[in-house]
C-alpha cells in the first residue's frame, strides 16, 4: 500500500474544489441562459416571475428578541425565551422574585 503525503492530498483537494467551482459556474451560466430564453419565448418579465399570488408570504425566521430580564450586577440579559440562564435560576432559588430582574 503506497503512502500519500498530506501535502499531496491537500493539493488534490484544492484541485477538486477548483473543478467543482468551475462546474458550478458553468451550470449556473447555462441555467441563466435557459431561463432568459424561456422568458423571451413566453414574454415574461422579472415582475411576472417574482409575483407570489398563490404562495404564502415568507416569514422571517429567527432574529433577536429584546431582553426582558437583566442581572444588574453583571449586565447579563435574558429574553424570556428558551431555558433560564444559570444566574437567574440561582437568584430565583435564593428567593428573589422574577420581577426584580424585569427590564
Amino acid at each position: 500500500m503506497s503512502q500519500v503525503s498530506l501535502s499531496d492530498l491537500l493539493a488534490q483537494r484544492a484541485a477538486l474544489e477548483k473543478q467543482i467551482a468551475d462546474a458550478q459556474r458553468e451550470q449556473r451560466s447555462a441555467a441563466i441562459a435557459q431561463i432568459k430564453s424561456l422568458m423571451s419565448e413566453f414574454g415574461l418579465t422579472l415582475a411576472d416571475i417574482g409575483s407570489r399570488t398563490a404562495a404564502a408570504p415568507a416569514r422571517k425566521a429567527g432574529g433577536k428578541v429584546a431582553a426582558k430580564y437583566r442581572n444588574a450586577e453583571t449586565g447579563e440579559t435574558w429574553s424570556g425565551r428558551g431555558l433560564q440562564p444559570n444566574w437567574l435560576k440561582t437568584a430565583l432559588a435564593s428567593g428573589r422574585p422574577l420581577t426584580d430582574f424585569a427590564v
